[in-house]
Order: structure tokens, then C-alpha cells, then sequence
């Protein structure tokens, strides 16, 4: 344990770009409630090193995804999970923190047991959807646990884990919905036209399954709205397949910085998007919006097998009912599409509903609280420093 009068030192291991986000900003937590009085070791990313953060190695040195991928790194892996143990122990934290991707973290809270330093995760794997053993599981291995969801605790409290739900973090991470004046006019759209906001995904796989389907139920509704304009906010990792695939889509411009994001979700009137944290956003900036989504039949069908949720959208798993239409398998068609998009258009009650019951979901993760949830994190932490502190 460290000296009681030494500023703490805090431990962090964040072995993804999710993890290195959450982390920096519990940092960047940390430091504002003790004035600057905390010190930070540990393994982090490109976030956590524009924090000062000084990393015992590169995280990427661990993101391998994919089973194949992963089986000849093992030894390696193992090897760098080693040295992150032995320097825990060399520098005595007063906490040690790891925070998402609990495949990995596991390993290092299993080496820390029968250790004298408090350890925690952040972020907890998600046993209500699948794989509801691991929280037994855990509560030998840790001493704390942060979760993002209100509904998660009670798997984890009832094995006696110190459970605390701090938020989700894309409530501080979202700017609200703003837009230059001359944003339509910079790209020709004209200041009555309808937009239609379309999301189909951030990874490589969703683009190809998705945007042939998105593209169809698009010319539907422009058929059916031909004032209708198109916005794509995309990612640089696909912006060129999307800039490819829309090509010959009419009145329709992509958008591949992702600062000009909020603008887009300021102008439209609806959005079509994939599953996944952007429905969140949707949500906050007050988009109405449904959700269309496909995997390939033999993903699919184990997915069947393995989940154990009624949905995918994190709202309609919060409020347990469907807030957010949602298209998935054999019902993300371009006419189910369309006739949802028709539908939220046209009925104003029902995008009116969607938008005031998304934000009463949107308050249960942190939305519009006084704490940010990596303030709330940080509280958290700080206590459990303080008490094991204590004499």
C-alpha cells in the first residue's frame, strides 16, 4: 500500500480503443477532483498518452480480435499479462483498475488475488445478454465493479460484488446537435427540403450487408418524398466503400468527417441506422429514428442460440420494450424499412413519443445528470482509495 501521504497512484490497464476512451477520461475525473494530486501508471493507448499517461507498453501490443487471430499471440499476451503483474506489485498502487475487454482483465485480476491492493473493473461484460456465469465468476476475483447500465448491478450484487452504475459514456462524449447556418447552403440542400439521416454501420461487414438494403429503401422513399435528401455521416475506415456504394444515389451527400456529424443530426427530420452506440446519439440530439440490421444466416444463428435479450437497441433493453423500431434478420427489408420510415415521418405523435421516451432512458445512463459518469467513476474510486487508506 502507498504512503498515506503520498499523492495516490492509480493503476490503469485499458486494452482497447473503448477501454483507452473510458480511461482517459477517468483521468482526466481523477485530476479534477484531487486538484492534480493523483499519479497514473499502467497500460493505456494514444487517449491516455494525451493525459500524460506513461504506458508500461502499447495497448495495441493486445487487441488481437478473432479466435484464429488470437491463438498464436497467446504466449506473448501471457508474457506481457506477467509484466504487468510483476510492476503492480513493484509499484504498489493504491488501486488497480482495468477497464473493459474482461477476457483479458481476467487474467490480471486472477494473479492479483492474495494481493494487498484494491482491484476493479470498469465496465462490466454483458452477462444479461450471455454467458450469465461469468458474474459468480468474478466475485473471487474482484473487489469493485463499475457498470454502464442501471439494470446490470443486480447480476453482480447478488455474488456480493461491490456494484456501482456510474453511466454510459457517450452522454459525455456527445456534443448536442449544432449547426452552422450555412450548412445546407455549403451542400446544396435546399432550406425546405426533408433530410434522412442514414447510419449503415462503421465496420466493413455492415457496409456490405447493409447498404445494398439501406439503398433500396431509399429509393422508396424518395420515390414516395422526391424533395427527400440523404445525409451518410460515415467513418474514414469505410468512407471510401460508402462514397463507392452511394454513388448513384440522388440528392445525396457523405459526410466523412465525423465533426460533421452533430450538423447532420441537426438538419435531419429521421434517421435509418445500424444497431449500435449512434442509436444513443440519435436519441439525445432527438432524432427519430428505427433501427435496421442484418448478419450473415450462419452469425445469425448462433447469435440465436447464444443471447439471451428480447433486443438490440441499448434503449429498448433499458426501458424492456420497444422504443426504437427495430428491423433485424428477415424483417430488415426495403419495404419493412420504408414502411417504418413512412410511418415516423408522417405520424408526428408517434416521433414526438419515440423522442421523450428515448430521453427518460437516456436520464437512467447519465443523460442530463449533474456528474458525468467518469465523474461518478472517479468518486468511486477515490473512495475505495480512501478506505483502504485508512487505519
Amino acid at each position: 500500500m502507498s504512503d498515506n501521504s503520498k499523492d495516490p497512484l492509480v493503476y490503469l490497464i485499458a486494452g482497447e480503443a473503448s477501454g483507452d476512451l473510458l480511461a482517459s477520461r477517468l483521468m482526466a475525473a481523477l485530476k479534477d477532483k484531487t486538484g492534480g494530486k493523483v499519479a497514473f501508471a499502467g497500460v493505456g493507448g494514444a487517449t491516455m498518452k494525451e493525459q500524460g499517461f506513461d504506458t508500461l507498453f502499447d495497448n495495441s501490443e493486445l487487441a488481437v480480435m478473432g479466435l484464429i487471430e488470437v491463438l498464436p499471440r497467446i504466449p506473448k499476451i501471457m508474457r506481457l499479462i506477467g509484466q504487468v503483474v510483476n510492476d503492480i506489485k513493484a509499484k504498489q498502487p493504491d488501486i488497480v483498475i482495468t477497464v473493459d475487454s474482461w477476457s483479458f482483465s481476467d487474467n490480471i485480476h486472477r494473479r492479483l488475488r492474495g494481493v494487498n491492493i484494491p482491484h476493479i473493473h470498469y465496465v462490466a461484460p454483458q452477462v444479461w445478454a450471455w454467458k450469465a456465469g461469468r458474474a459468480a465468476k468474478m466475485a473471487s476475483k474482484i473487489d469493485g465493479l463499475l457498470t454502464l447500465l442501471p439494470f446490470e448491478n443486480k447480476y453482480f450484487t447478488k455474488y456480493g460484488i461491490d456494484t456501482v452504475c456510474v453511466g454510459h459514456p457517450v452522454v459525455e462524449g456527445f456534443i448536442s446537435a449544432t449547426v452552422h447556418n450555412d450548412f445546407k447552403k455549403q451542400h446544396n440542400i435546399p432550406q425546405s427540403a426533408k433530410i434522412l439521416c442514414v447510419l449503415p454501420g462503421s465496420r466493413h461487414n455492415e457496409i456490405r450487408y447493409l447498404l445494398p438494403i439501406f439503398a433500396k429503401t431509399v429509393r422508396l422513399m424518395q420515390d414516395k418524398y422526391p424533395d427527400l435528401h440523404i445525409v451518410i455521416p460515415t467513418v474514414a475506415a469505410v468512407a471510401k466503400d460508402v462514397e463507392k456504394a452511394v454513388s448513384s444515389w440522388q440528392n445525396t451527400i457523405v459526410l466523412p468527417d465525423i465533426k460533421d456529424k452533430t450538423s447532420a443530426f441537426a438538419i435531419s427530420d429521421l434517421a435509418l441506422a445500424a444497431s449500435g452506440t449512434v442509436s444513443l446519439e440519435l436519441a439525445m440530439a432527438g432524432v427519430p429514428h428505427i433501427i435496421g440490421y442484418k448478419l450473415s444466416p450462419i452469425t445469425a444463428y448462433f447469435a440465436k442460440k447464444i443471447l439471451k435479450v428480447k433486443f438490440v437497441n441499448l434503449i429498448n433493453i433499458i426501458a424492456d420494450k420497444p422504443i426504437i423500431p427495430e428491423c433485424l434478420q428477415e424483417h430488415c427489408t426495403p419495404l419493412i424499412l420504408f414502411q417504418n420510415l413512412q410511418t415516423l415521418l408522417e405520424d408526428k405523435v408517434m416521433a414526438s413519443e419515440q423522442r421523450l421516451k428515448a430521453k427518460e432512458m437516456l436520464s437512467q445512463i447519465g443523460y442530463g445528470s449533474k456528474q458525468t459518469p467518469s465523474a461518478k467513476a472517479a468518486d468511486k474510486v477515490l473512495d475505495i482509495i480512501a478506505k483502504h487508506r485508512a487505519p
